[in-house]
């Protein structure tokens, strides 16, 4: 059984320098460490190495500093108050603040003044450990990006280590951190990994599904006023050949009217595992009075934000291979590379697109409005919608202006999906919060590319090309790349 190691340290760090080898007692922080070992409840999760069985999972509790008086602050209610007597800055724990959007979502929050945690198992990593998948920029350890956000900003974001899918390690980090919002990114996030094998469908259900049961569980248990902040995904819907209201839809039948849950078409073993969700979400907000808001995201592009942008040890990751990558993201990457742009089948496969700097603004929008006790809000995350062809046609012309020769190569259709098909989501509520939105411009997709062409000796162009296909997954554990 895995052992919990419970750590308390305070960072006080002057410059960015490297400390993730380090033991903790030789970083440059002082540390006040305390070992209380303990037999959790269930063995740390496999994934499909045996050695991981051995590994400990561990809590590594960095204290907060105090912020500044704009920050924002929680009101009995739950509601953010901008006047009156100050209260204590709202505490946000950031689940899988490790990841993509997790990171920049963290870093915007606590840039804002608010107490930040994030809690992560480092298992993204050890996904493109398994693959021999590589983001395109280089990305520094967990402990070597806090240590330049403290140096830089003075603020300092606690760090939780260990796996929500145990149960004691997130009642450990629930208690520790007291936080009045949770921002759930903490799932296995692609598609196509999930559709590689049994054992990969299995854990995407398993780590998916469990983690947020054991959130909502964590909520009722020790913070029944937390509001939770779950990233859905637009993928839960699929292509109705009717608009896409934002969660709920108003039925007549035979008579009668009702609202009812948006219909679900999910379309991966990923998907479904978003789809459980919501449905648990749901439930315990019914039946426990949980707050929480569901954002049902689009597809992300773009890679900067202005925390990630101060320095290279903040820089976010940037997938470009046929499992983790995105669309736009992977077609800049083979546009640098001279490489076609991979066109799935007809290419018609339309989406909603969002920048990351949307997302974290997103995310801090349904903080600073929370949804009341009992309720379950659904926004649709994205700012605009694009085929497939169309992204590929703005990357060409985008590429061309920047003396690129950019070709475009239809491909087999990995997936099971409609090629061409109507799709028009609503996506007002948001909007009505106030979200600024970052449009799809040339200048954008100019600044994407350059970015793209700065790291392309990087790119491993054996990792373009789709590799995992939605008709034979099988049961045998296999390896993506040769």
């Amino acid at each position: 059984m895995a052992q919990l190691l419970s750590c308390s340290s305070s960072l006080n760090t002057s410059t960015c320098k490297k400390s993730y080898l380090k033991p903790l007692d030789q970083c440059s922080a002082a540390f006040s460490i305390s070992v209380p070992f303990k037999t959790t409840r269930f063995p740390f999760r496999r994934l499909f190495l045996r050695e991981e069985n051995s590994k400990r999972s561990r809590v590594v509790r960095a204290t907060a500093i105090a912020t500044n008086q704009d920050a924002p602050t929680q009101s009995s209610s739950g509601s953010p108050q901008s006047f009156g007597v100050p209260s204590k800055p709202q505490r946000v724990m950031v689940i899988g603040g490790d990841g993509y959007c997790g990171w920049a979502t963290a870093l915007h929050l606590s840039n804002k003044g608010y107490e930040v945690a994030i809690v992560d198992s480092f298992v993204r990593r050890l996904f493109d450990h398994q693959l021999g998948l590589d983001s395109l920029t280089p990305i520094s350890s967990i402990h070597d990006r806090l240590h330049c956000w403290k140096s830089l900003t003075g603020k300092s974001i606690e760090l939780y280590v260990g796996d929500i899918c145990e149960f004691d390690f997130l009642t450990e980090a629930f208690k520790s951190f007291e936080p009045d919002a949770v921002v759930h990114f903490g799932e296995q996030r692609s598609a196509p990994y999930s559709m590689i094998d049994r054992s990969r469908a299995v854990y995407t259900q398993q780590n998916n599904v469990i983690g947020t049961l054991n959130v909502l569980f964590a909520i009722k248990e020790f913070r029944e006023q937390c509001h939770l902040v779950k990233l859905g995904t637009m993928g839960e819907y699929g292509t109705p050949n009717i608009d896409i209201e934002e969660g709920y839809i108003t039925i007549t039948h035979n008579g009668r009217t009702d609202t009812l849950p948006y219909p679900k078409q999910a379309s991966s073993f990923y998907h479904l595992s978003k789809v459980h969700d919501s449905h648990n979400i749901a439930f315990t907000c019914k039946a426990w009075g949980i707050r929480a808001t569901d954002l049902n995201q689009g597809v992300v592009y773009g890679v900067m934000t202005d925390e990630t942008a101060m320095h290279e040890e903040l820089c976010n990751r940037f997938d470009y291979d046929g499992v983790f990558g995105t669309a736009l993201n992977r077609f800049c990457v083979q546009a640098a590379v001279g490489h076609p742009l991979t066109v799935y089948g007809k290419g018609g496969q339309t989406r909603g697109y969002l920048d990351i700097r949307d997302t974290v603004q997103c995310v801090e929008l349904a903080i600073a409005n929370p949804a009341k006790p009992g309720e379950f809000r659904v926004f649709n995350q994205f700012v605009e919608q694009f085929s497939v062809n169309e992204l590929a046609a703005l990357v060409t012309k985008a590429g061309e202006k920047l003396g690129l020769n950019v070709q475009t190569v239809s491909v087999p259709n990995p997936r099971v999906e409609a090629e061409e098909h109507y799709y028009n989501a609503k996506h007002t509520k948001l909007i009505e919060l106030g979200l600024k939105p970052h449009f799809l411009s040339d200048s954008l997709l100019d600044s994407l590319l350059n970015f793209a062409i700065q790291y392309k000796d990087r790119v491993d162009t054996k990792q373009i090309m789709p590799s995992v296909s939605w008709r034979k997954i099988g049961v045998k554990p296999k390896t993506v790349t040769t």
